[in-house]
């Protein structure tokens, strides 16, 4: 239990130490305009009080990956808990502000444009083919996760598709309303269902009868019942709860609508402190509830649902543990529809068409839910790898885009060089040792080939880094923080002035 609620405090103190310490490192300046006051055009830029904000980000940066990818994470055993704890206050919740910071300075910008800004044109295209590969994935799972704790929920008589075709016209509809009215409205309902269910999971296991495995010298080992290396395995089994690319994608959404750059900490720092804190509950509960054997096997069965299942009846009873599993499936309602809206936005900044009449809204979105639907159709753990792999590759683009950008500003960038550098090792190993790359496994070619190629990138990266510093004057747009967008809105900038 100890372990448990020492690391829940670690993550509170995180946010109100090293969180500050990173906002003083951005230096946000409370008297700039931000996107959503300069470009209004009551689609996704509409100025939004902090709390709304928060709660939008919350949900959509949570889906099921803090559920779903602690109680698969779990099977490491309790060694899972430090990787959500230090990988959430130095990786994910420094990723999250600084990714979203940057992005608000250029005008909400989206990650492909910010890599184009700060890196060059030819990275811009990468990651916007990484970008709308994660969202893609990220949408199609979660549609096929809440399609299968909804259908647990109801008679046996209710086919799957049925329930995935209602998830599809639900997020069509809420994909081509204005933020305000798709999220602003109901993402505050979402959110008190989660909060009030995860507390009370949480509470039942801190004061219930339930022993929880600790973390000691003893159990500071690998208990996966299949063996599967902790390195990198678990820093892509649990990825939303500790550090995760998907959140580059969707803070930039929240940069539109915020109204001070004050609110940042709260809003993309603290909404990832509040998912680790999620995922600690996930693992604790999956730790407490179930030895590897029977968790692998129920997963292997399914997915992690039938986890979740087990978890809130059995932790809550018919009535509330009912309500939980809702709690649970509101989350990647809510991450599937921003993921697409995302997506959205993405591709038509990227072909330079403004989201401003239905006609141009339904022209990106239709051709998306088309490929998604015949993507449900994988096998969902399949969906599960490749969505991880593209996620943390994702997550590794946009430290090193920040990165570049605290370097050019003159900043402390190594706190975001130090978790981009090891995420990026980490992922070419993956590439390298599982069946969706090389299928080298995990050998030494894997490791030191891993250890070999990253030098190569990060040399790459450094030199063209420092020639862009010289290469720079103080009147630079890349010092100032023009803002990039403007490219793509000229009518709004004009009309705002």
């Amino acid at each position: 239990m100890w372990t448990f609620i020492l690391g829940v405090i670690a993550l509170i103190v995180g946010y109100f130490t090293y969180g500050r310490y990173i906002e003083k490192n951005f230096e946000p300046n409370p008297e700039r305009t931000t996107p959503a006051e300069v470009l209004q055009d009551g689609m996704d830029f509409v100025p939004m009080p902090r709390w709304k904000n928060g709660i939008i980000e919350l949900l959509n940066i949570a889906g099921t990956g803090p559920i779903f990818g602690p109680i698969m994470g779990a099977l490491y055993g309790p060694v899972a808990y430090l990787w959500i704890v230090f990988g959430c206050i130095f990786a994910g919740a420094v990723h999250d502000y600084m990714l979203g910071m940057v992005s608000l300075r250029n005008n909400g910008a989206q990650l492909p444009a910010l890599a184009g800004k700060y890196i060059n044109k030819g990275t811009m295209h990468v990651v916007n083919l990484f970008a709308c590969l994660l969202l893609l994935l990220v949408g199609t799972v979660f549609v096929s996760s809440p399609a299968a704790l909804i259908q647990s929920l109801l008679p046996g008589n209710v086919a799957l598709i049925i329930i995935i075709i209602a998830i599809f016209i639900y997020y069509i509809i809420s994909t081509v309303l204005p933020i305000d009215k798709a999220m602003g409205k109901v993402y505050p309902w979402f959110g008190a269902v989660l909060i009030i269910s995860t507390v009370a999971i949480g509470l039942t296991l801190i004061f219930g009868d339930h022993s929880m495995v600790e973390l000691s010298s003893a159990t500071m080992a690998n208990f996966h019942p299949k063996g599967l290396a902790i390195f990198p395995g678990i820093f892509f089994t649990i990825s939303c709860g500790a550090m995760s690319g998907f959140h580059a994608t969707q803070a930039p959404m929240v940069s539109r609508t915020m109204e001070n750059e004050r609110e940042g900490r709260f809003t993309f720092y603290g909404m990832m402190i509040a998912e680790g804190v999620i995922a600690m509950i996930w693992v604790a509960a999956s730790l407490a509830l179930f030895d590897g054997e029977t968790l692998s096997g129920m997963i292997d069965a399914g997915t992690a649902s039938a986890v979740v299942n087990a978890v809130s009846l059995e932790l809550l009873g018919p009535v509330f543990g009912t309500l939980a599993i809702i709690g649970v499936i509101v989350l990647p309602l809510s991450s599937g529809l921003s993921a697409f809206r995302s997506l959205r936005i993405i591709i038509a900044d990227y072909v330079h068409m403004k989201q401003d009449t239905l006609p141009k809204v339904m022209t990106i979105t239709i051709p998306i839910y088309v490929i998604s639907f015949f993507l449900t159709f994988v096998d969902f753990n399949i969906l599960w790898r490749y969505f991880n792999w593209a996620n943390q590759v994702t997550a590794v683009l946009a430290l090193l885009v920040t990165t570049r950008y605290l370097f050019l500003k003159g900043r402390n960038y190594f706190v975001t060089l130090v978790p981009g550098v090891f995420m990026l090792y980490a992922v070419i190993v993956y590439l390298l040792s599982e069946p969706i790359g090389f299928n080298l496994g995990l050998s030494n070619l894997s490791y030191w080939g891993g250890a070999a190629i990253t030098l190569i990138l990060l040399a790459v990266y450094w030199i063209q880094g420092v020639k862009q510093k010289e290469a720079l004057d103080p009147s630079s747009k890349l010092i100032n923080d023009q803002l990039q967008i403007h490219q793509l809105y000229p009518e709004l900038v004009e009309k705002n002035n």
